[in-house]
């Protein structure tokens, strides 16, 4: 669980505080963690403006007032250096396009690729705007931060957010609440499309940021997203592929005619999901996308429009 912080102000002497981030800096290079991880933690869990301390005015302040004493504080930086714990989940948030969210251990941290996502939504309808409208699907919500960013940008939209876990459910309506979006985003426990059974043949797209690391590679990644990420969010099988096989399986019987298809993936995977596309034989205009490090990172179709047949007979 993330820490928790006490809101109550306490008087710092401002030259221990300078003390304190030089000392944290140094510890910094030496563990390769960078050091605008300092200035986070200083901000969101003690409140510290950084602007006093690059300008070094703090050094001749008699005292600074903080969220929480420098012994906190110190303890949640250990936290980081010694347990590898992200400091998204020792200050419970994390940026994500225009939000602040809410995150804790039991949602994936939402990376800065994912937003193009939203992005990429905007293109997709940018020629039948219709698609903006009506219902759209975000699969395996986490945080919630892919609904919020569709519910921003399509308004007239209702945005169905689902998740396996109920923990990490409510975490995303906790953010949803905090941003006033629970009337556009309607949330949703179970898996995949299954409590979407309604909406079959309605959906105007769905948007998915799956579990798409290989079973092997997930004990190889750096040790902040092996100890402390949920495992569920990372592992999509053998080779990477089970979830997002299966959302090419099954979002046919959701998507409306000519309804968007839109999920991440990881390096290496492009070209085997374009392929799965195209055999499934249910979606046309496949594109592959990449982020802004040149790496292809999206895969985007739409279902194939309904072709009306006008029978002749003898």
């Amino acid at each position: 669980m993330h820490e928790q912080v006490t809101e109550l102000l306490v008087e710092v002497s401002g030259r221990a505080l300078w003390q304190w981030w030089q000392d944290a800096r140094q510890q910094a290079a030496i563990a390769h963690i960078p050091p605008f991880e300092i200035e986070w933690l200083l901000r969101e869990a003690a409140g510290l403006n950084r602007l006093p301390l690059y300008s070094g005015a703090i050094r001749h302040q008699e005292k600074v007032l903080l969220k929480l004493p420098l012994e906190e504080l110190t303890r949640l930086w250990q936290r980081r250096l010694e347990d590898r714990v992200p400091v998204q989940y020792l200050t419970g948030v994390a940026p994500w396009r225009q939000f602040s969210l809410t995150v804790s251990p039991a949602v994936l941290i939402p990376r800065p690729e994912t937003e193009l996502l939203v992005d990429l939504a905007i293109a997709a309808t940018a020629k039948t705007p219709k698609l903006r409208q009506g219902h759209w699907a975000d699969l395996g919500t986490g945080s919630g931060a892919i609904a919020l960013g569709l519910s921003i940008t399509f308004p007239l939209a209702t945005v169905h957010a689902v998740d396996c876990s109920a923990e990490a459910l409510a975490i995303a309506q906790t953010n949803a609440q905090q941003y006033s979006l629970t009337d556009r985003i309607r949330f949703h426990h179970g898996d995949w499309f299954q409590p979407l059974v309604s909406l079959k043949g309605t959906l105007s797209g769905l948007i998915s940021n799956p579990p798409y690391i290989p079973s092997q590679t997930v004990s190889e990644l750096q040790p902040e997203v092996t100890k402390h990420e949920p495992q569920l969010a990372l592992d999509g099988g053998v080779d990477g592929l089970n979830s997002i096989r299966h959302l090419i399986d099954t979002a046919p019987d959701y998507l409306q005619s000519g309804g968007i298809w839109l999920i991440e993936m990881m390096a290496g995977q492009a070209q085997t999901v374009a392929t799965l596309l195209h055999q499934h034989g249910c979606y046309q205009d496949i594109q592959i996308h990449k982020d802004l490090a040149g790496i292809e990172r999206f895969a985007q179709a739409r279902k194939k429009e309904e072709e009306i047949r006008n029978e002749k007979f003898l």
